[in-house]
Parts: structure tokens; C-alpha cells; sequence
């Protein structure tokens, strides 16, 4: 009698990870999706929330930027504890704390309570960012086809951030608080796939993990960022006191870094700064953010309170950034190994740069055309620099070290959208206030609130109504045009500068 043996039964989580690396791709890309939407998801939500929870000036302060000021510090943290224990399980883990969070945001019946679940989102955002990156280092080992697959991650990556305004628009029609829960869905379909796709690296429980560097790392970088935030915005301390954080976010992180220069095994490899690609590489990331993010927000102001587009006809204009974008990933993936590089991310950088400039010729009217060339030009521009960034990147660190390769990156990534809204969104305020004169019939105290920015400009002009609140409006949007005008200035001579240097400093890879 013969016996067939039945044929062995291959789950899904046993097959080579290369073999489903490009369905690894699309979950990586969707979760990276949900963590860079919740940063900008709220630039056009913010009235409708101001509305629903009525926060005071300084929440809403802290409702906007506190998810990216608890990302930041936190990533080199995660990043190295995924090289120590595992990713897939941070992943896991971080998908349920952002799930938790964001029904905790969208039910949330007062400020202090969103504030709160924001919070824990950059707690769950920063446990999931680290491994996206590094994942992909491990399951595609062909440079070209890591090449391609960065490419993919950070057209999702930039286009996350500009798609931002454009969920949170169509969004808050419905109600403010489908801008979060809309999460819960989406991530109780990602959870089981990622159960299913993602592969267990390798943990190394015999790897130091020195807890010292880690609060040095997270309380440097909240510092650091704290400290700028409040310099420029001046909502909860003194400037004089903002610059001690400063300075001792500084401190923080100079006494970081000269720990790793003792430890036999660092926690994280400063090593990899000697490289002038991999610090070039960074600081690309950080720029280019800094760029797209916070002339983002300048722009979605533009578009509704300078032009008056309503919330849903503002995320449409911005729809020609996204597609660029994404468009930019893709089409850099080939670019990058014809040019090498330098050429890439200079020429990246310039283009925005490039792109920027029609805006210091507009007013109060509409330039729709223009408008969409000038977003074609920063999406693009600003994805081919950072996919040159991101190879860069990844391809200087060895698998071993691909997490905190990847959090530094992504640290980057974050500390150039959170300066980003807040260097040029003080730049901003600083020359906006001052431009904007007395309007006769317009009380002290009503000109004291229009100051402090063009929506409450709007809010105070609404109230007054008549003649006089249309000329209270008309002063403050010119007023916000020629500080738009000056941030303009200062992103495009930062941008220039960088893509010379870039330039100068790298030899053709």
C-alpha cells in the first residue's frame, strides 16, 4: 500500500520576506500614510475644532504641535529598541496605541483631553516610524530595488504631509472629529496584515541598551524643540527662559553624543556622522521638511483666509503638490543612479527654491495657474532631494544598525516638520503684527487679538462687521501677505545656500 505523504502546509510568516517584499511595501507605506496625515491633518481642520472644543490660544497651540514635539525624541529610542527586541513587535504595538489614541482624540470633549490622546499618538507614530525605514533596508537587499522601494516610502512620506489638509477639508465637513477616527478602521484592517506580512527580525537581547543615552537622547531633542517652539511663540514661558531650555536641550545632547564616543557598544553609532553622505544625507531630510511642512501651513492660511477658498476648495488646490510628490518619489528612484547623488538632492533643493519664488509677486488676488505650477515644482522637488537623502542614508549603515539609521532619518523627518511650522511660523507672526496698523473704529483690544494672527483677524473683523470689520480684514490680509513674502525670503535663500553646499561637499557617488 503506498502512502502519500501530504504535502507541507507554508504559512504566510514562513515564507522568505523577499519573496512578499513588495506586500511588505504597502504596509509599510499605509502605516507610514497614517503617522505623517496626523501631523498636518489639522491645518485646515482648525477652525471647525476651534468651533467644537473652543481652546484658548496657547491649546491650540499645543493641540497642533504637540504630536510632532513627542514623535521626535522618541524615535531614536524606538529605533534602537527594534534592533534589540524585534520590530514587527513595535510595529504591533504601535498600531494598537494609535488605534487606542485616535478614538481617545475624536472623542475628546474638551482641549486638554485631545491634547492628551495627540500625545499618545506620537508615542504610538514613533514606535511604528523607525521600523517602516528599516524594514525595508532588510527585505530588499538589491540596491536598485531598495532604490525604488525608498523612493515609494518617501513619495508616501512627503505626500502624507501635504495630503494632510486635504483629508482634514473633506473631512470636517462632516465633523471634526472623523479626522482622527477615521484612523480606527484603516488600522483594524493593518493590524492582521501586518500579523500576517511582516518578518520577525532578528533580536539581539545580548546588545546593550544603555538607558542613560536614551534620556539624554529624548529629553536633548524635546529640549531642543521645546525651547524654539517657545522662543518663537512665547505662549508659556519668557524668551529669556525659552533660551535656557535651548541651551540645555544642547547641553543634553553634546553630553549624548560624548557618552557614545565611551560606550563599547553605543547606542547609537555617531560613528556614521564621519560620513560625509550620511550627514548630508540628514541634514537634506531636515531641510526639505522643513521646507514643505512649513510653507504647507503658510499656504493653507493663504488660501482661506487670503483668498477666502473654503476648507474643502483649499485641499483641492493643494492637489498638485501631492501628485508632484508622489510623481517626484517615483521618477527619482531612476534619476538617482543616472546622476549620482549630489546632482539629485542639489538639484532637488533648487528646484523648490525655484519653485517658491513667483510667490513674492502676489497679493491679494487669486494666481490659480501659477499657484499649481509653483506646488508641481515643491513636490517634486522636495521628493527627489529626499529619496537621494534616504539612499544615502540606508545604504551607509549595516542591517544590524538599520533601525537607529532609520530613526535619525526619521528624527529628522519629524524635527524638520515641527521647526518647520515653527521657525517660519514665527517669522511669520514676528513681521505680520507690526505690519498690521490701527483701523479707525476698531477698539485697542480688538486690534491687540487681530494681531496675534489673520484668523483671529477674521474672527475679530466677524464680529465687528460693517465697513469697518471689511477694512480690519482687507489690512490684515495684506499685512499677512508681506510677512508671507518675507518667510518666502528665508525659506528660498536657506534652500539655495544648502543645494550650493550640497554641491561643494559631495564628491559624485
Amino acid at each position: 500500500m503506498t502512502v502519500t505523504q501530504a504535502a507541507p502546509v507554508v504559512r504566510v510568516a514562513d515564507r522568505n520576506p523577499q519573496e512578499r517584499r513588495w506586500s511588505i511595501l504597502v504596509l509599510l507605506c499605509l502605516s507610514l500614510l497614517l503617522i505623517t496625515v496626523d501631523a498636518t491633518v489639522l491645518h485646515i481642520a482648525v477652525p471647525a475644532l476651534t468651533a467644537a472644543l473652543e481652546p484658548s490660544a496657547v491649546q491650540l497651540l499645543w493641540i497642533i504641535d504637540i504630536y510632532s514635539l513627542v514623535v521626535a525624541p522618541l524615535l531614536i529610542m524606538f529605533g534602537t529598541l527594534g534592533d534589540k527586541y524585534g520590530r514587527k513587535r513595535l510595529v504591533l504595538w504601535g498600531f494598537a496605541l494609535f488605534g487606542v489614541a485616535s478614538a481617545g482624540a475624536a472623542l475628546a470633549p474638551m482641549p486638554l483631553t485631545l491634547i492628551l490622546a495627540r500625545a499618545l499618538l506620537g508615542v504610538g507614530g514613533a514606535m511604528i516610524m523607525p521600523a517602516t525605514l528599516s524594514l525595508i533596508r532588510q527585505v530588499f537587499t538589491d540596491r536598485r530595488e531598495r532604490a525604488i522601494a525608498l523612493g515609494v516610502w518617501s513619495a508616501v512620506a512627503a505626500a502624507g504631509a501635504a495630503v494632510g489638509p486635504l483629508i482634514g477639508g473633506v473631512l470636517v465637513g462632516i465633523w471634526w472629529g472623523a479626522v482622527f477616527l477615521i484612523n480606527v478602521p484603516i488600522l483594524l484592517v493593518l493590524l492582521p496584515a501586518a500579523v500576517r506580512l511582516l518578518p520577525e527580525s532578528r533580536e539581539r537581547p545580548d546588545r546593550p541598551w544603555d538607558a542613560a543615552s536614551a534620556i539624554l537622547s529624548v529629553l536633548g531633542i524635546l529640549a531642543l524643540a521645546f525651547g524654539l517652539k517657545e522662543a518663537g511663540s512665547g505662549s508659556l514661558m519668557p524668551l529669556w527662559a525659552s533660551v535656557l531650555v535651548f541651551a540645555a536641550g544642547l547641553g543634553l545632547l553634546a553630553a549624548f553624543v560624548h557618552r557614545q564616543t565611551r560606550l563599547r557598544e553605543p547606542f547609537l553609532q555617531i560613528g556614521l556622522f564621519k560620513r560625509r553622505p550620511f550627514t548630508t544625507g540628514v541634514a537634506g531630510v531636515l531641510l526639505g521638511v522643513f521646507a514643505l511642512v512649513g510653507l504647507q501651513l503658510m499656504l493653507a492660511q493663504y488660501l482661506q483666509l487670503v483668498l477666502g477658498d473654503s476648507p474643502v476648495r483649499a485641499a483641492l488646490r493643494m492637489l498638485p503638490l501631492v501628485a508632484s510628490a508622489i510623481a517626484g518619489g517615483l521618477a527619482a528612484a531612476h534619476i538617482l543612479p543616472k546622476i549620482g547623488m549630489r546632482a539629485t538632492m542639489s538639484g532637488g533643493l533648487a528646484l523648490v527654491a525655484l519653485s517658491l519664488t513667483p510667490t513674492l509677486t502676489w497679493g491679494v488676488e487669486g494666481h490659480p495657474v501659477m499657484l499649481a505650477c509653483c506646488f508641481i515644482g515643491i513636490g517634486f522637488g522636495v521628493q527627489v532631494a529626499l529619496l537621494a537623502a534616504s539612499d544615502t542614508i540606508m545604504a551607509a549603515a549595516p542591517e544590524s544598525q538599520a533601525g537607529g539609521a532609520a530613526a535619525i532619518e526619521e528624527t529628522a523627518y519629524e524635527l524638520g516638520a515641527g521647526l518647520g511650522v515653527a521657525v517660519l511660523g514665527t517669522i511669520t507672526t514676528i513681521v505680520y503684527a507690526p505690519g498690521l496698523p490701527p483701523v479707525p473704529g476698531v477698539p485697542d483690544s480688538g486690534m491687540d487679538e487681530a494681531r496675534q494672527s489673520l484668523a483671529s483677524a477674521a474672527h475679530v473683523a466677524e464680529q465687528i462687521g460693517g465697513q469697518t470689520g471689511g477694512a480690519l480684514l482687507d489690512a490684515a490680509r495684506w499685512a499677512f501677505v508681506n510677512a508671507l513674502h518675507t518667510t518666502v525670503v528665508v525659506s528660498v535663500v536657506l534652500l539655495s545656500l544648502t543645494a550650493v553646499l550640497v554641491a561643494m561637499l559631495l564628491r559624485r557617488d
